[in-house]
């Protein structure tokens, strides 16, 4: 039975894709704050908090290590968007503050699984990553640096396939804060999103597991948008 690793496995696309992999007979690894409301031998919960950044390597590593040891995919799922405002009303704190979760974690976390045979690592990264839009300047900043990070350790950890995936829109209370509750006159991405397509997280999830299916077509550090393959 083939080990998964999910960040972010309580709630949206990380949830979905723990269901998924669940169904379809993988062991599920899940890291987060809450514990979904999932009852399944082969799925197996690690209550933590990954914002704290100096407490991973100590409170997770073990856990990767010893309990998993050897892994097929990781999905470093877990992420902020942080609050949508113009850049120059923007705290350095409150970027900081999103890096830490988006792009530091990850660090983290791959620092560990660089030392364990794992045979895929996902990093859900944006379109936001590449293209910069009014009021998005944390979340941007740390997926384009997620893409880069990703890129650096495909250098390093030859025998796994890095990828840095942009799964499209999901509807989340993340995109449902962008759609309903910013005024979309002053940030026109979030008349974009109101007025394009939107999936639910069990069709990203879907989209995902396919994607994977052609992992070997993709050089190991790419950046990979599912609405362009």
């Amino acid at each position: 039975m083939k080990n998964i690793l999910i960040t972010g496995c309580s709630s949206g696309l990380g949830l979905a894709l723990t269901n998924l992999y669940l169904e379809k007979g993988f062991k599920v690894y899940g890291i987060s704050r809450t514990k979904p409301n999932i009852e399944n031998k082969n799925f197996i919960f690690k209550e933590f908090d990954l914002s704290k950044l100096n407490e991973i390597k100590l409170g997770l590593k073990d856990f990767i290590k010893n309990d998993i040891k050897s892994i097929d995919t990781v999905f470093l799922n877990a992420g902020m968007l942080g609050e949508i405002k113009e850049v120059t009303k923007l705290a350095t704190q409150e970027i900081k503050e999103v890096l830490d979760l988006n792009l530091f974690t990850n660090k983290e976390l791959l620092d560990i699984l660089a030392s364990i045979k794992v045979s895929t690592i996902i990093g859900i990264s944006s379109g936001a990553a590449i293209k910069g839009s009014k009021g998005w300047a944390s979340y941007s900043l740390s997926k384009a640096s997620l893409n880069m990070l990703l890129n650096l350790y495909a250098k390093e950890m030859l025998d796994t396939k890095l990828l840095a995936i942009a799964p499209g829109v999901i509807e989340t209370p993340m995109t449902d804060y962008i759609r309903f509750d910013i005024d979309d006159e002053i940030f026109t991405s979030a008349k974009t999103l109101k007025n394009g397509p939107i999936q639910k997280s069990f069709e990203a999830a879907n989209k995902l597991f396919e994607t994977l299916k052609r992992k070997d077509e993709f050089e190991s550090g790419s950046f990979i948008d599912v609405r362009k393959i």
